[in-house]
């Protein structure tokens, strides 16, 4: 929970929702995002990675490091679970990390193959066909094997069984579901079909308290580019309320979508353009740049993505390696 009430110069009192819920703010933005949903499926929680985390993301680097420390070759089987934006970035980007750290640690190059399930019948499924075929194509280019209508039922330490069949894998990436934050439900906010918090023209759930990001019942949530334009839209809500100012009601912004697939390789949509290939990874490079510059000065905000491509590693034989 944020408090922005610092801007607004007014915390004294408790603010009281008509739910009896009490807060010492006058204003709350809360932007607590999702959190992963493994929809009951036995043994994933206890035996997949994640990445939806820093730290998830960190755990999995550790996890492909120490498999090559403790066995001295790659995993046999690399599945990513979830078709999504997230798990297509990640089966792109997977099989050249995972040669770049090989060669780090001295192991012998070997195959690796790299597995992608989905439930649905093409991957990015609520993106256009187009799109999804571009992608899929690139993909198997990567030597990535698309599995698709596929019902992972359960996993234990050494297998994931996927309709019927048990795939043998140490290294299973879930990907595919995310829920609603908690929070929302524990404190009896009023929400939709799919959990997300019903909000006013203003963003607002009660008044007072706004719900930005993932959370909120508006178009394209579950966006970036939409949790940012949430988070500026409340700001400046809440200064024109202080100043006095007329005020306007909040408008969705259909974002731009661009999934990387691979090195200099993404797929974009724009309104009703569409760019495959070099163009968007162009077009991605010089949005990560806008997002940088957006939040430093100019020279900061260029470093920074100039790094971009720098591999920061924890591994012991890898830092050796760049020190």
């Amino acid at each position: 929970v944020v408090d922005f009430a610092a801007k607004i110069e007014r915390e004294s009192k408790i603010m009281s929702t008509k739910s009896g819920r009490k807060f010492p703010y006058d204003y709350l933005i809360i932007g607590l995002g999702v959190v992963t949903n493994y929809f009951g499926i036995k043994g994933l929680q206890e035996n997949s990675l994640g990445i939806k985390t820093l730290q998830e993301a960190q755990n999995l680097r550790d996890h492909l490091h120490r498999q090559l420390v403790d066995d001295n070759r790659p995993d046999l089987n690399y599945v990513i679970i979830g078709g999504g934006p997230t798990g297509v970035e990640l089966a792109g980007s997977l099989s050249s990390y995972i040669r770049h750290i090989m060669q780090r640690h001295g192991v012998p190059k070997k195959a690796v193959n790299i597995e992608i399930i989905e439930a649905e019948p093409r991957l990015l499924p609520r993106m256009p066909k187009n799109y999804s075929k571009a992608v899929q194509k690139r993909l198997r280019r990567l030597g990535v094997k698309i599995f698709l209508n596929q019902k992972v039922e359960s996993q234990t330490a050494d297998d994931l069984i996927v309709n019927g069949r048990p795939l043998r894998s140490h290294t299973v990436v879930w990907t595919a579901g995310v829920s609603c934050h908690p929070f929302f439900k524990e404190n009896r906010f009023s929400r939709d079909m799919h959990g997300k918090v019903l909000v006013d023209q203003y963003l607002q759930a009660e008044p007072g308290i706004y719900v930005v990001g993932d959370n909120a019942a508006t178009p394209y949530s579950g966006m970036a580019q939409t949790a940012l334009r949430d988070g500026d839209f409340v700001g400046r809500h809440l200064i024109r309320m202080q100043n006095q100012k007329e005020l306007s009601a909040y408008t969705p912004k259909k974002p731009i979508y661009i999934t990387p697939v691979g090195k200099r390789w993404a797929a974009l949509l724009w309104g009703n353009m569409h760019a495959f290939g070099w163009t968007g990874w162009v077009l991605r490079a010089a949005a990560d740049w806008i997002g940088y510059r957006d939040l430093e000065p100019f020279l900061p905000a260029s470093k920074r993505w100039l790094a971009l491509g720098n591999s920061e590693e924890s591994c012991a034989v890898c830092f050796k390696k760049t020190s």
